[in-house]
């Protein structure tokens, strides 16, 4: 009996020593960033990333982003991207030389989506271009609490978690009214200039001091000479005005990443 005793304890003392010892989990902390200028943008924005376990709250701060379509909120989608090399595009990422650099184009520094920050409600990728659930208007605040999954755990545990807010002005995007306009490389009834990166930088612990800010912009702003581009609410669903006049009609929520 005292020995089947001294097992029993034994046994309980070494769970107890593995709980003590266990880490908690690995993308667990405090991530932040300044995020820099991309496309011609003058807007400024910082984010937060407080992390424990698979929740993650947030603290993101945007202004100076264009602000209206005809009178409309202009709607910023905006992403948690990873799996990549964790940088920012610059202006060499423009491969096309169209003045614009598309989401395509900067997937090798940024890559793919992990993540869409919405203003409520899911926040997977599936959820990428729902622009009733984007960041609305020029200067806006985002806090809210979501669960994040183990890719993007990762990334932030690897350094290669990036954010992003999309959504230029064409009055400041170094390109041609014809180049904002023209089909956007996620999803064709978008205009390019409406789904390209604005804002963007790499979320790096806190306790690091320095919050580098990842983007570069894309060159001297440039006046637009087009009709002014414009979003009408429509039922269920958005239309957005092309720089040359264009509509592309948006679904409510589009799953295309």
């Amino acid at each position: 009996m005292n020995k089947m005793r001294l097992l029993a304890v034994s046994a309980l003392a070494l769970s107890a020593v593995a709980m003590a010892g266990a880490p908690a989990m690995a993308a667990d902390g405090s991530y932040s960033s300044t995020l820099g200028q991309v496309n011609g943008t003058t807007g400024t924005g910082t984010v937060t990333l407080d992390v424990v376990g698979d929740q993650a709250t947030i603290d993101l701060q945007v202004s100076g982003l264009a602000e209206t379509f005809q009178g409309a909120p202009y709607p910023h989608v905006q992403h948690i991207h990873g799996g990549a090399a964790g940088v920012c595009p610059t202006p060499a990422n423009d491969t096309n030389g169209d003045g614009i650099i598309s989401v395509t184009e900067s997937a090798p520094g940024y890559g793919g989506i992990l993540a869409t920050v919405t203003t409520s409600g899911p926040t997977t990728p599936a959820e990428a271009l729902n622009l009733q659930l984007a960041g609305q208007g020029g200067t806006y605040t985002v806090q809210r609490t979501f669960t994040i999954d183990a890719a993007t755990m990762a990334a932030l545990e690897n350094g290669t978690a990036v954010f992003n807010v999309h959504g230029l002005d064409p009055a400041t995007t170094p390109s041609t009214p014809e180049a904002f306009s023209a089909p956007s490389d996620l999803d064709p009834a978008l205009p390019a200039g409406a789904t390209a990166p604005a804002l963007c930088g790499t979320l790096v612990p806190a306790q690091m001091g320095s919050m580098p800010s990842g983007g570069a912009d894309t060159g001297a702003a440039v006046e637009s000479t087009s009709t002014s581009a414009g979003l009408i609410a429509l039922g269920g669903g958005v239309l957005l005005a092309g720089a040359v006049g264009g509509t592309y009609a948006v679904r409510r929520s589009m799953a295309k990443a």
